[in-house]
């Protein structure tokens, strides 16, 4: 007897959600860095100021938070200090040299990409100049 078929469907490309998704997930680490370069902050924090500075298009999870951050720690972009709030502890992390570093980095791809997304609208759009391109 033969085991049955599992069809696998795929992504669903022409989903707005799937792109929203995609994008958010990527920017994710890039805006925990960006309000990190800010100030210090404690991860409850971190996930609420991502979240009003994309005015609600990021807004990660503690699920999302939490392993970015350890992430970092590892690899020296943040240090993690415990402080007592309200008699509370909490994890403040800061953005150290090397994670202003991989911030202004991650910037530059940022807008590289960004330049492409523009190139991209105008050929959606029908006003692409031929052979113009600022991708890199």
């Amino acid at each position: 007897m033969r085991p049955p078929v599992v069809v696998r469907t795929g992504p669903d490309y022409l989903s707005r959600d799937y792109w929203n998704g995609t994008i958010k997930m990527s920017l994710s680490k890039f805006f925990i860095l960006s309000v990190l370069h800010r100030k210090p902050m404690h991860g409850y924090d971190i996930a609420r100021e991502v979240e009003r500075t994309t005015n609600g298009c990021c807004s990660p999870t503690e699920g999302t938070i939490y392993p970015v951050l350890r992430e970092f720690e590892e690899g020296g972009y943040v240090t993690c200090a415990t402080e007592v709030v309200s008699g509370r502890e909490r994890r403040v992390y800061t953005l150290t040299a090397k994670g202003r570093a991989a911030f202004k980095i991650a910037v530059e791809a940022w807008m590289d990409v960004t330049r492409c997304l523009l190139d991209s609208e105008q050929l959606v759009s029908g006003t692409a100049s031929s052979g113009t391109t600022r991708c890199s």
